[in-house]
């Protein structure tokens, strides 16, 4: 594997970072090929796309979130982190190993560029370089555990 590969397979832009704190790049819905989610806050020519998770998403589209000039939950919301999102954390935690409050609180540490570094360190494929989905237990393209 080259490092031109890896950088290319590994890019995750920052508006892949949902206001959950959830990295659109690792999810199901955005790497699979039917029904591509093109992520929380993508609208780079699919807007038009209509996902099931962009539009019923009660955190997504949570009032607090819209109205602001912010991203993310932990800087719009005085009520940081609310039951909807201990749920989601809770069930991400205890599903995927993977907690969104915490990503959250280390955006608002590190900012989001360090967090996305993080990132791809975390979720990178040690055998083919690409990027691991949170929900699947194996690499996608190479079948690595």
């Amino acid at each position: 594997m080259t490092k031109k590969h890896q950088k290319k397979t590994a890019a995750i832009p920052t508006n892949l970072i949902a206001p959950c704190g959830m990295n659109c790049r690792l999810c199901w819905g955005y790497i699979r090929e039917k029904n591509r989610c093109p992520g929380c806050l993508r609208i780079d020519g699919q807007e038009s796309q209509k996902s099931k998770c962009r539009t019923t998403c009660k955190i997504r589209n949570c009032e607090q979130i819209t109205k602001s000039k912010t991203k993310y939950c932990s800087n719009s919301c005085d009520n940081f982190p609310c039951t909807r999102l201990k749920q989601l954390d809770k069930r991400y935690r205890i599903k995927y190993e993977m907690s969104m409050i915490d990503n959250l609180k280390m955006i608002n540490e590190v900012g989001i560029r360090h967090f996305i570094r993080n990132e791809k360190l975390k979720w990178i494929c040690p055998e083919c370089g690409e990027i691991i989905c949170v929900h699947r237990p194996a690499c996608l393209s190479c079948g690595h555990k």
